[in-house]
């Protein structure tokens, strides 16, 4: 490593206070050290016990990185009407949502129903013994693990939840490769600590299983446990979320009719259950609106990110998530999706934005959650496959693009109102933005 790499680079950072860490950072790191230390820490929240809760989240935090948190009202599910948190940079998909919430309170809102609450956790390891001889011992392997984790699993049991079956799965190109496949009820928790607590108690009483059970041959008693971990896949843990009405209550649309947007609709998700280059934009348009409630409420987006992901690809081809039909004269949009979602324990409880979001939400449970957060998803898709079959998504984009540009071009109220008006039918750019503004003076 040369010098000048070499003094970017420090031993110690994490035992640094705050003020230490950002002092380094920005004496190394920035041009103008001073004001962006300011600047750093003018994003500290005001109230000290609030940001020791925020800066105990993650690891080496210096400041708060804010996030819009935006509500999207009149989103009606099973017949309750909810303001919806979302937390999300770009205000299209709020407007979007917002807008289609809106239209489908008048014809009965979102029915959603929760398929399954089932998530999965694995214990990977390696054995030199046949498949055959495993499966046999499984019944006596089964207790020995539920016994073994009885206490970890106690409250969660008197809850509802628990431990539910355990079965053993082998790959078939994978030699001397097992894996016990758990699966787990979490009531109104993510479970992610739960699943992986129990795991790791697994494999201990797999391993002593191995060693000390008489069923075990002397030359077979050594099992190589490779990991524990829970499964971010959980195709059982669904929930399903759809509108639908007569064709006839759909429009017209501008100047298209009910019926030609009905078939338009009908025939975009065609596309995308065919098409994985338009499936990924169709699905980043219902994760748009999924992902900001998720992040409102403190729950996992990482997680539920990968998940849809692998379950829009079950069947061996990537496809839409959303599915929609015309059939007797009644057009129906709808969208399962496989949500791990929780409403206490985690960041639920502690980020204080969180916990008003639910708050918001009138405490719902998780199941109620995923709910709302499907219906979040369907409604955002809907809008954006409506742009895209109508007016085309550029218009309501460039309207949000052109905000963004006069804000950052420093633009008077006046010049905004007039901004709209002009650049209602033309292109938006930054440099026809800026001319505009040179060619119209704030009003005096």
């Amino acid at each position: 490593m040369d010098s000048k790499a070499r003094s970017k680079s420090i031993v110690g950072f994490s035992k640094l206070n705050k003020r230490g860490k950002i002092k380094w950072i920005v004496e190394n790191f920035f041009r103008d050290p001073e004001n962006v230390m300011h600047e750093l820490m003018s994003y500290w929240h005001r109230n000290e016990d609030q940001q020791k809760v925020l800066d105990g989240f993650s690891e080496n935090t210096i400041t708060n990185f804010p996030m819009p948190f935006s509500v999207a009202p009149n989103v009606v599910v099973n017949g309750k009407t909810y303001c919806v948190p979302m937390v999300i940079e770009e205000s299209s998909v709020v407007a979007a949502a917002s807008s289609a919430a809106k239209f489908w309170m008048d014809r009965g809102g979102v029915r959603a129903e929760v398929l399954g609450t089932r998530k999965l956790g694995q214990v990977h390891f390696n054995w030199d013994g046949p498949a055959s001889m495993l499966r046999a011992w499984l019944p006596e392997i089964e207790r020995r693990l539920r016994q073994e984790a009885a206490d970890i699993v106690a409250n969660m049991e008197k809850r509802g939840g628990g431990i539910k079956e355990i079965e053993l799965v082998t790959i078939s190109t994978f030699e001397r490769y097992y894996q016990l496949r758990v699966g787990f009820e979490t009531c109104d928790s993510m479970g992610a600590n739960f699943i992986n607590t129990c795991l790791e108690s697994f494999a201990k009483s797999l391993d002593g299983f191995f060693a000390g059970s008489a069923l075990v041959p002397e030359h077979l008693r050594s099992v190589e446990v490779i990991m524990s971990i829970l499964s971010n896949y959980t195709p059982e843990c669904l929930v399903r979320a759809r509108v639908e009405c007569p064709v006839e209550a759909l429009g017209p649309v501008g100047e298209m009719s009910a019926e030609e947007f009905a078939w338009r609709m009908n025939t975009a998700v065609e596309i995308a259950q065919r098409d994985p280059y338009r499936a990924v934009t169709h699905n980043k348009g219902i994760l748009n609106g999924v992902d900001a409630v998720v992040i409102a409420t403190g729950n996992d987006f990482r997680a539920v990110e990968a998940c849809c992901h692998a379950f829009a690809a079950k069947d061996g081809q990537y496809r839409g998530l959303s599915t929609c039909s015309i059939n007797n004269g009644i057009f129906q949009f709808a969208v399962e999706l496989p949500l791990a979602l929780g409403t206490i324990g985690g960041l639920t409880s502690l980020h204080p934005m969180a916990k008003r979001s639910l708050e918001l939400l009138e405490q719902p449970d998780a199941e109620e959650l995923m709910q709302i957060t499907a219906a979040t998803g369907l409604l955002q898709n809907f809008a954006a496959v409506r742009s895209l079959v109508t007016t085309g998504i550029q218009k309501g984009h460039m309207k949000m693009h052109l905000h963004n540009i006069l804000h950052q071009l420093g633009a008077s109220e006046d010049q905004k109102n007039r901004a709209d008006e002009f650049f209602n039918n033309r292109t938006v750019s930054y440099n026809a933005v800026r001319d505009f503004l040179a060619e119209h003076p704030p009003a005096e």
